[in-house]
């Protein structure tokens, strides 16, 4: 079977029993970065199985490795860098192929960025769309908060430190001033939330140096939530 490992998004004590027990398990290991994943099994003392790189780029070839490597008996673990593997990580064609040809596999709940931004935000969590990793360029940037204007769903997204004010003075500018949440290194030792309105958030970060990763969530399309001019 294919087992569908969240890791941690940083501190090591959420890594799960049950993915412990998987990796303790698996005879190959999928995995975006070897060596990385090699420090989180020193660290919980696991026996280094085979390892294979399942990263960007090679996702196609290394699916059917793994697909044939379940059909021939073998207990195989896929993880990422850190969090859901497919969720803005390696992970989302192997799991279609495993599908779309009756492959055995599960998924071992764990350790979430989205989930953790949502709520520490303090913002809607009834209902809420991740986008991932929004584009660069200026034009296509604009057009990605564009589609979600008008929709009431909190919207979360990832951001590279080096990029988050223009992404917030971005989404001032196409969404108006609506309540958000600029969450950095999240579950580490130095995380921190900073929440307020977008035009006060864009202004805060403009010239920022963000150290680690950063999620962001922006309220919805909803009054209750816009600043009153």
């Amino acid at each position: 079977m294919l087992h569908v490992v969240a890791t941690p998004i940083g501190n090591l004590g959420d890594l799960t029993p049950r993915a412990q027990e998987a990796l303790k398990g698996a005879s190959l290991i999928a995995c975006e970065d070897t060596r990385r994943t090699w420090q989180l099994l020193s660290h919980f003392g696991v026996p280094r199985p085979e390892m294979i790189s399942y990263r960007q780029g090679n996702e196609e070839r290394v699916s059917r490795v793994v697909v044939d490597a379940v059909n021939a008996g073998r207990e195989v673990v896929l993880v990422s860098d850190g969090g859901y593997p497919a969720i803005s990580d390696p992970g989302y064609r192997l799991v279609r192929l495993c599908a779309q040809e009756n492959v055995p596999f599960d998924v071992l709940p764990g350790a979430s960025a989205v989930n953790v931004a949502l709520v520490l935000s303090g913002l809607p969590t009834s209902s809420f769309t991740f986008k991932g990793f929004p584009p660069r360029g200026p034009g296509a940037l604009r057009n990605w908060f564009a589609e979600e204007k008008d929709l009431p769903h909190t919207l979360i997204g990832y951001e590279s430190p080096f990029r988050i004010g223009p992404t917030l003075q971005a989404a001032y500018e196409v969404l108006g001033d609506r309540e958000a949440a600029v969450c950095i290194e999240l579950t580490k030792v130095h995380e921190r939330v900073a929440r307020g309105y977008l035009s006060d958030l864009a202004a805060q970060f403009k010239d920022a140096k963000v150290k680690g990763e950063v999620a962001f969530v922006i309220a919805g399309a909803n009054p209750k939530f816009a600043r009153i001019v």
